[in-house]
């Protein structure tokens, strides 16, 4: 089966070639396609969103089932399903975002790790009732990646 995307839009920033430490709190500007720019129309209600976009910038090569995160050969070997590693089958981003504004088809956003002109491929609303989940766990090695950011 074969699936075809078309961009929305596409992600501005100062990312050229990686994303850098801090990218957290770095702005970026989501810029929608005219075609689809009033299918923003109450986007701004929402104080955070999220992006899906394309990681084309990533190396096309074969994709391995079991990686140590962040390449940190200290840290378990694990299932890639198990990790936001960009080496995936389908090289999707996805990310939550703080809406900080919307300018027409411009969304201004922070909390984007993607590179600059990446392709946006959805945008959808977050929803407390379904995307935040308070009970959520994660093994001990996700809190040795977020003390060391």
């Amino acid at each position: 089966m074969a699936i075809e995307l078309e961009p929305i839009g596409v992600i501005k920033n100062e990312f050229l070639e990686r994303v850098p430490k801090g990218w957290e709190t770095v702005p970026a500007q989501v810029i929608i396609n005219q075609k689809w720019a009033s299918a923003l129309d109450g986007v701004e209600q929402f104080s955070h969103l999220i992006i899906l976009f394309w990681l084309d910038r990533i190396p096309r090569q074969e994709v391995v089932t079991h990686i140590h995160p962040q390449r940190r050969e200290d840290l378990p070997l694990i299932g890639l399903f198990a990790t936001r590693s960009p080496g995936r089958p389908n090289p999707i981003g996805v990310q939550v975002v703080e809406l900080l504004s919307r300018q027409g088809p411009t969304l201004t956003v922070r909390h984007l790790d993607a590179l600059d002109n990446s392709p946006v491929l959805d945008i959808k609303p977050y929803l407390p009732r379904g995307d935040s989940m308070p009970d959520a766990t994660t093994p001990a090695w996700v809190e040795i990646l977020s003390k060391q950011d």
